[in-house]
């Protein structure tokens, strides 16, 4: 299977480990090239395919790595792997790179309930000083003065604004923001399919049916197309004897023809997919079962007290009696989720007068590109408008048009009819 390369992501990684290797004159250059993007764009495995074109060796570091219930076992182990990477490099006589995949995942605060640990600030701090030191990086406890390799640090995570503002800056992080365009997504699709006798004209049709899904939607549409001959092989061998047939069978393991690879059955398969994600996304049976906790809270005395509650939580919006406006959980998955399809985010509110009549106004915020500029924003909003209803709208600016409306503010607790 060949898989497809995107041009610019090429040229900014294989700029980057080299601008690394060389030793330019008066010039201070970023060891750590930070690659951020929407979910399941195929940032790490573009990534991978870079560095097997290159012929880089690559020393990995998970995300989960860097969070440990002993303080300093993180970043002690990030100075081993750098020590250990920067070894390779003079032993063998070629390139060698660490990698992190998802930095804001272990690193990252994306709100007040994340915890903040001694350990997420050591490894910031590691992380730094060894984008201003790179050359001499030491293990706790022991001082070697033989200068190191530089070792290039390349980071992948979906929202760089979570992580230690220092640790990101000009000098220590160059950022590349990775979006496939049209032309980049029909390169890597057509590579995903290359085995399967799409044409170009299909690939192109396939991607242009579900363009606003990530790359790894289009891998995982491959993989559920065998789901059909699977489902007979379980069938003919019978769910009671599949786990013998499957697992250290002398029979070998099994055969499957070429499942129909046809434009109209991957689009009607891609369709069942979406209506999947979309189910997700509108179930909220969580508000639901807190509908049940909070009618049952033995604590609310009086009935009116009992439905102020459900009904501010219902909105996604949590009131105490000195008018808090800090958004709930739910509120802020949905911030969440809004963002990272790359839709963008507004807020309207309206007078229980003209709410009757639709007549809602926009709020005046700006542009709203981060989580953590929503939530605040929000609030403020809320704050603004506390005797009014305000709604939450999710914006295609694609399509210039609305993918989603929720109300998170009633005035004075009431429910609408």
């Amino acid at each position: 299977m060949s898989y497809y390369i995107a041009p610019r992501f090429m040229d900014k990684l294989a700029v980057h480990i080299t601008k690394n290797f060389l030793d330019i004159p008066g010039v201070r250059v970023p060891l750590i090239l930070g690659i951020h993007g929407r979910k399941g764009e195929g940032k790490s495995f573009q990534c991978e395919l870079v560095f097997e074109r290159m012929g880089v060796e690559v020393t990995h570091i998970s995300g989960g790595e860097l969070e440990s219930p002993d303080a300093g076992d993180p970043a002690r182990l990030i100075r081993l792997r750098y020590r250990e990477t920067a070894e390779l490099i003079k032993v063998r006589g070629k390139m060698c790179v660490i990698m992190i995949n998802d930095l804001d995942a272990g690193a990252g605060r994306f709100d007040e309930g994340t915890q903040y640990t001694v350990n997420t600030q050591l490894v910031n701090a590691t992380l730094m000083n060894i984008a201003d030191n790179p050359t001499d990086v030491q293990l706790p406890g022991s001082y070697d003065a033989t200068p190191l390799h530089r070792v290039p640090i390349i980071v992948t995570g979906n929202d760089f604004s979570t992580l230690y503002a220092p640790l990101i800056r000009d000098g220590r992080m160059e950022k590349f923001y990775w979006e496939p365009d049209r032309d980049d997504k029909i390169g890597i699709v057509g590579g995903i399919f290359s085995e399967d006798g799409l044409s170009q004209r299909e690939i192109e049709q396939l991607v242009d049916t579900f363009l606003n899904q990530s790359i790894d939607f289009f891998s995982a549409l491959r993989s559920r197309i065998y789901d059909e001959q699977i489902r007979k092989f379980i069938h003919d061998v019978g769910i009671e004897s599949i786990s013998m047939r499957v697992v250290n069978s002398l029979e070998g393991p099994p055969q499957f023809r070429k499942p129909n690879f046809s434009l109209s059955h991957l689009i009607e398969m891609g369709n069942f997919m979406v209506g999947e994600q979309q189910r997700v996304l509108t179930s909220q049976l969580v508000t639901e079962y807190n509908r049940g906790l909070y009618s049952r809270n033995p604590q609310s005395d009086a009935p009116t007290q009992t439905n102020q509650s459900v009904s501010e939580r219902d909105n996604g919006y949590q009131k105490s009696h000195s008018n808090n406006t800090h958004l709930t959980l739910e509120t802020q998955g949905q911030i969440r989720e809004i963002l990272s399809q790359g839709y963008k985010i507004g807020i309207e509110h309206v007078d229980e007068r003209r709410f009757r009549t639709g007549s809602w106004q926009s709020c005046a915020v700006g542009k709203i590109d981060a989580e953590s500029d929503a939530i605040s924003t929000i609030e403020s909003c809320l704050a603004e408008y506390t005797g009014e209803y305000v709604r939450l709208v999710g914006v295609d600016p694609k399509n210039k048009r609305r993918v989603m409306e929720t109300i998170i503010q009633r005035p004075n607790g009431k429910v609408n009819n």
